[in-house]
């Protein structure tokens, strides 16, 4: 089992992620303004799948809890923390919201894709279990990973969230194996770590850009030469 923000993908910066909106709406900010507005939308934590906000409006607050839920709450949420950043274009929060949802705005780390392969190889299925708000199968298609990935298991489509253990329930029994031959990958100590509770191994790796991030997913095949094999 596998997360996927911060863990297999990661999301553009805020910097790129702004700019990106900007571009398609024929907008220019003097370099300042755009610097102001970046550090705004990052001090929100307006960015999904970024960092954590470090402010919270109170607008967002009452959805911030379950905004992986539904659709709904999610774009509630995110929108919300982009408004909060007050940037003077009509519009713009769900123009973000909507950029963050392209494969465009979404990259694959190093080992990613090797990763992945090598488990195909294997012949150890994979499934991708993620606190999300939106369908990410097209980012996947997108970056040629989806035939590496044997299920989804997203927590708006079950109204479930990590740590919550019926989501790992959930992945283990489309995997067909129990959990304590399932290996749960992720970046969250909290959310991830919620695996561990049914009896799966944990491995962590560190929640970085993609391109700072060293090899986080190349030991975990090392590990599994040594625990009990999921196939």
């Amino acid at each position: 089992m596998f997360d996927f923000s911060g863990t297999l993908l990661r999301i553009e910066s805020a910097e790129e992620w702004l700019a990106a909106v900007l571009a398609e709406s024929g907008i220019r900010p003097e370099e300042g303004e755009f610097a102001q507005w970046a550090a705004r939308l990052t001090e929100y934590g307006a960015v999904p799948g970024g960092t954590p906000p470090r402010r919270m409006p109170e607008e967002a607050a009452e959805l911030w809890d379950g905004r992986d839920l539904s659709a709904g709450q999610h774009r509630a949420a995110y929108t919300a923390l982009a408004r909060a950043a007050q940037i003077p274009v009509p519009g713009i929060e769900e123009a973000l919201y909507e950029r963050h949802m392209s494969p465009a705005a979404w990259r694959p780390y190093p080992d990613t894709g090797p990763t992945l392969r090598e488990l195909r190889r294997r012949g150890l299925p994979v499934a991708v279990v993620s606190n999300i708000g939106w369908d990410l199968r097209p980012v996947f298609r997108e970056h040629g990973l989806d035939e590496l990935v044997d299920t989804y298991v997203l927590s708006y489509e079950i109204g479930v969230q990590k740590p919550d253990p019926e989501i790992f329930t959930t992945a283990c029994a489309r995997l067909g194996l129990p959990p304590a031959q399932v290996l749960m990958v992720g970046d969250s100590r909290e959310a991830d770590g919620g695996a561990a509770r049914l009896g799966c191994p944990v491995h962590f790796v560190d929640h970085l850009p993609a391109d700072r991030r060293p090899s986080g997913l190349t030991p975990l095949l090392s590990l599994l030469d040594t625990e009990p094999a999921a196939g």
